[in-house]
């Protein structure tokens, strides 16, 4: 008979009978829970469903009760896996391993995700070698804690005439930068400012 077990002397009372002779406490149930996405043993409302063991192995189309037998025969959950399908397709495995594999690999996932904040470093076209060279260390750290940086190099006054070198200390900045980051935006003026944007590599 298959994954069905036999419905032999029992009474009316007996309160195996709504689960096609399959034993309460060998049955792993769950409340039906209409909130939840993943509906699995009786929580699964169709009347038939298309059953896959923990194999992979078509079982075929049974009736709900007959695949919650099978599923309590192999010690495991009946879960459904693709409710819009017709009949819906249910899978024969350990659910809470499920979550808990899912849960994992959502975990590992969230850790590769890189995150980042963009760090602003003001400079100005008369800034002294030393102040530079500071100014490097802090762009340098902020590269190497995967961090984008803005440069900007700040005009007062007269000093928009000094443009051009404004350009030269940002192409310096990127050329002692190479090794860590790439020009993610070329400089360009933005009003009394001139700023580029690297990226780390």
């Amino acid at each position: 008979m298959g994954y069905i077990s036999a419905m032999v002397g029992r009474g009316r009372n007996d309160p195996t009978r709504s689960l096609g002779g399959v034993g309460i406490a060998q049955y792993k149930s769950a409340k039906d829970d209409s909130s939840q996405r993943t509906r699995l043993n009786q929580g699964i409302r169709a009347r038939e469903v298309r059953v896959i063991d923990p194999d992979g192995n078509q079982l075929g189309i049974l009736a709900i009760r007959e695949a919650l037998a099978a599923a309590s025969e192999f010690g495991l959950d009946l879960v459904e896996v693709s409710p819009t399908a017709n009949p819906p397709v249910c899978k024969i495995m350990d659910y809470g391993r499920f979550k808990y594999e899912q849960t994992k690999k959502q975990q590992e996932a969230k850790k590769k995700q890189t995150t980042f904040q963009v760090k602003e470093i003001k400079v100005r076209p008369k800034t002294g070698d030393h102040d530079l060279q500071t100014k490097l260390g802090h762009i340098r750290k902020f590269l190497e804690r995967k961090d984008k940086v803005k440069v900007t190099v700040m005009f007062r006054g007269r000093e928009i005439a000094l443009s051009n070198r404004g350009r030269e200390l940002l192409e310096q900045i990127a050329q002692e930068m190479e090794g860590l980051a790439i020009v993610e935006q070329l400089p360009k003026f933005e009003g009394r400012t001139m700023m580029m944007v690297l990226a780390p590599k």
